[in-house]
């Protein structure tokens, strides 16, 4: 296995990369699910918590393969193999979820990553047989932390549930110093364009999976009740907010902004609050539909709260990590976070928050187009 070239052109997504995400989002549609029961239930901290976790566990496996996927795709039997184990692993997982939220129980959650990670640590030690000097090193570093971090999760299954937070705090910033401690010498040679679009096509599916599931919501209480005048402005408002989820995160280039490690991991790192963002905006809609039909066990301010801080951290996040390396101007810097504000305080509109939201969040896209036709305008009369 030789790694392929940073400046390699026409680099792109593979359909196999294609076929792993898809499957990574069924565990993150269980998550959901969980989040949702919880939220509805009345136990916002207990949800909030386990998705978290969750979430990251999920998380933290995609970008794995995703980074290495970009340095080394070979695409040859072996490496589809290898692959196709991982995906295994994550539908493993995936399972385990709802046991590991309701019991504390993460022993097939933690099986689930096993089968992942040996996968992964697979794909390393065959990285560094075929290099030499230095990215050999950084293969078998690799190797090496996967591996012993891995070890250090089965503190999941010898201490008591109530720890749980705390294993996943101190190991995940453990799984988080691998990649920097692994790379300090000699960096992999991932691809910035080839990066990019991973996550720009994981952003869209996981968009897609927050349509699917608040759709089943308004199918699931249409069937429960047969007047649609309440769920119409809730369907409304959150398709506007995803709509504009998507229009914000690809209105600007990325892949220009990713020159070095210590760009491209914090750029990297910062979609664990994108992603999980994203995906809890449809369990949001899903409990304010439940809410509206006097099926969840909250107010209409919390169950308000369940779309608009999810969305107006997206919003936050992206400006944050994502798009401000493009805007010029405080006019076009402040867009984005003037909107999360704003979405924020759309929580006190209460059956009306997750509508308004949705307005505000296209009047958010409409801003920033007309300033971004503004200032092409400007440079060309200059």
């Amino acid at each position: 296995m030789r790694a392929r070239s940073r400046d390699e052109a026409h680099r792109a997504a593979t359909p196999l990369e294609l076929f792993f995400d898809l499957c990574f989002v069924v565990a993150i549609a269980q998550a959901g699910r969980q989040l949702v029961h919880d939220l509805a239930e009345g136990h916002p901290g207990h949800g909030i918590v386990g998705y978290l976790m969750l979430f990251f566990a999920v998380w933290w496996a995609w970008v794995n393969f995703s980074w290495f996927s970009s340095a080394y795709d070979t695409d040859d039997v072996l490496y589809r193999v290898v692959t196709l184990v991982q995906i295994a692993g994550v539908l493993v997982l995936a399972a385990g979820i709802p046991r590991a939220f309701t019991a504390g129980d993460f022993r097939l959650v933690w099986f689930g990553y096993l089968v992942m990670r040996l996968a992964m640590v697979t794909q390393w030690l065959r990285a560094g047989h075929g290099a030499q000097g230095a990215e050999r090193r950084t293969a078998l570093h690799y190797a090496a932390g996967v591996t012993a971090c891995q070890v250090g999760w089965l503190a999941l299954l010898f201490l008591p549930a109530g720890d749980a937070p705390w294993v996943f705090v101190v190991m995940g910033l453990l799984e988080l110093s691998v990649p920097a401690l692994a790379e300090r010498r000699r960096q992999t040679s991932w691809h910035p364009h080839h990066i990019a679009e991973r996550y720009g096509l994981f952003t869209i599916i996981v968009l897609g999976e927050t349509v699917s599931a608040a759709t089943v919501a308004v199918q699931s209480a249409l069937d429960r009740h047969e007047e649609p005048g309440v769920l119409l402005p809730i369907a409304a408002g959150g398709l506007l907010l995803v709509f504009a989820a998507y229009w914000i995160y690809f209105a600007v280039p990325i892949h220009l902004h990713l020159r070095s490690n210590r760009q491209a991991f914090l750029w990297g790192y910062g979609h664990y609050l994108v992603f999980g963002s994203a995906a809890a905006i449809g369990a949001g809609i899903e409990v304010a539909v439940e809410e509206s039909v006097g099926t969840a066990h909250l107010s209409a301010f919390a169950a308000a709260a369940c779309v608009t801080v999810p969305g107006a951290l997206y919003m936050a996040t992206v400006w944050l990590i994502h798009s401000r390396h493009q805007k010029r101007g405080p006019a076009q810097q402040l867009v984005l976070p003037v909107a999360a504000v704003l979405v924020l305080a759309c929580t006190f509109a209460g059956h009306g928050a997750v509508p308004a939201a949705g307005l505000v969040a296209a009047a958010t896209v409409a801003v920033g187009v007309t300033l971004t036709a503004r200032q092409g305008t400007a440079l060309e009369e200059e």
